[in-house]
């Protein structure tokens, strides 16, 4: 595998493109905007999601999404989750058989309440091998060469292992997974309890509570996983608790920063007035609550981001309420 396309030229796809040049391989990244595209074959950086970054002048873009398709020994999907079902659409016909499709977007879908790998699996031909990436990443610190370990999860260990020597390098560690599924719920449930932990923040509510809300959403993050098909183990790694922690605790965390501005009493339309980016939690929070609604799974986090984000909830009365939960057994379901 030694030419990696990449589709979505934000900072997340950026950054992988990156990660694939530094470990040899040549790289073509999709853009939508062709002044995006231009900077970063002219300027070797990409003003709009990573400012001040220096790139491989190797990096190539182009706007042409076919054409990097026909190139690729493997393809990273790099669109925000909510666009994935269309980007897949869009390339099916013209993907080439055996060529994987590497899931980079977190997030769940709304209406269908599908995983990105099950729009993946619906939208493009049987013969196209589906693979995840998820982990702890802000793509900033992947994009600066910063120490990085994510999950690769592959159902194909030896497509896996190829993938592997393909991306790996001393700065970005890629660790094999079979489990597909658990990998892509914890990469899609961490963003809305992030912005849990966020609020808790911006109200001031102190240390103490944000490692109870790790601790217990970490636990609804694991009966959603673990009710949808995957393996308990998974979300103890990088996946499941190593994704969780990085996202729920920085600022330099979209899904942490618009729970903190909310916290602080902001309107979510303000904060989103002020990104360019996609901050996927606030529009995953509806789709996790409904799946957990449809399999029977209780995460009373989860609702209560969900009801301040799309139901109108004061933040005040939702932490209230989740206080007055019945005390329960640590280790109930």
């Amino acid at each position: 595998m030694q030419r990696i396309g990449v589709i979505g030229a934000g900072a997340w796809g950026t950054a992988l493109a990156l990660a694939a040049t530094r470990a040899g391989r040549q790289t073509t990244l999709w853009a939508r905007e062709q002044a995006v595209a231009d900077a970063i074959n002219g300027q070797h950086e990409n003003p709009d999601y990573l400012p001040g970054l220096p790139l491989d002048p190797s990096l190539r873009a182009t706007t042409d999404a076919l054409a990097v398709l026909a190139a690729a020994d493997a393809v990273l999907l790099v669109v925000p989750a909510q666009h994935l079902r269309a980007t897949c659409a869009t390339l099916a016909p013209h993907w080439r058989p055996g060529v994987p499709a590497l899931i980079c977007a977190k997030g769940i879908e709304q209406g269908s309440g599908q995983l990105m790998s099950e729009v993946a699996a619906e939208t493009l031909p049987a013969t196209v091998p589906l693979v995840a990436l998820s982990g702890p990443s802000f793509a900033a610190e992947v994009a600066r060469g910063l120490p990085t370990a994510v999950t690769l999860a592959c159902e194909d260990q030896a497509l896996g292992t190829s993938l592997l020597s393909a991306l790996g390098s001393r700065s970005f560690r890629p660790y094999l997974s079979a489990d597909l599924i658990g990998a892509e719920v914890g990469g899609a449930v961490k963003n809305v309890l992030a912005i849990a932990c966020g609020v808790l923040e911006g109200r001031a509510m102190g240390d103490n509570a944000r490692a109870a809300l790790l601790t217990r959403g970490l636990a609804e993050i694991t009966r959603l996983g673990v009710a949808k098909g995957g393996l308990p183990g998974t979300f103890m790694g990088l996946s499941g608790m190593g994704d969780l922690l990085l996202t729920a605790t920085s600022m330099q965390s979209r899904n942490f920063s618009l729970g903190f501005a909310l916290g602080e009493g902001k309107s979510l339309s303000a904060i989103l007035a002020g990104r360019k980016a996609v901050t996927e939690g606030v529009f995953t929070a509806a789709a996790v609550v409904a799946l957990a609604e449809r399999l029977g799974v209780d995460m009373p986090i989860c609702q209560a981001v969900d009801a301040i984000l799309n139901r109108g909830a004061d933040v005040e009365q939702v932490v209230a309420a989740l206080l007055s939960r019945p005390f329960r057994v640590e280790l109930e379901h």
